[in-house]
């Protein structure tokens, strides 16, 4: 497998328990039966797990622009320092944005998502 598709494969793998610690708060600010069904007026998560919950619908829709360019490069047989480079910043980026995002912390958020930008780019123009 290449360095590329392992940094894609740490990206899924972030994604996929992103969701945990807030649903663990759902549950315990609302209760089984609440979390699980539809209340009319829920009560609202923490804070922190409502800015998790943001950050994970934001690492869900840039996944999908990641995932495809990272697939193409290697359908292109495109690997170089850039694109390994690239993909392994990408996931430490999307990393400190999860937690400056979940912390409030605004400047950090910012250049973190981006920095995920940038190395979206630099796959891109490797493409290209």
């Amino acid at each position: 497998m290449t360095s590329e598709l392992t940094s894609l494969t740490w990206v899924v793998t972030l994604n996929a328990v992103m969701w945990m610690p807030y649903i663990v708060n759902t549950l315990m600010v609302r209760g089984l039966s609440d979390a699980v069904g539809y209340p009319e007026n829920p009560k609202p998560l923490s804070g922190w797990a409502s800015k998790m919950k943001a950050a994970h619908y934001n690492a869900v829709e840039n996944l999908v622009v990641f995932a495809a360019l990272v697939l193409i490069a290697n359908a292109a047989g495109v690997s170089n320092d850039v694109t390994v480079m690239a993909c392994s910043v990408y996931f430490w980026a999307r990393v400190v944005h999860l937690l400056s995002y979940t912390l409030a912390i605004p400047w950090v958020r910012t250049l973190s998502f981006a920095v995920g930008w940038a190395c979206q780019i630099a796959i891109i123009l490797q493409l290209l």
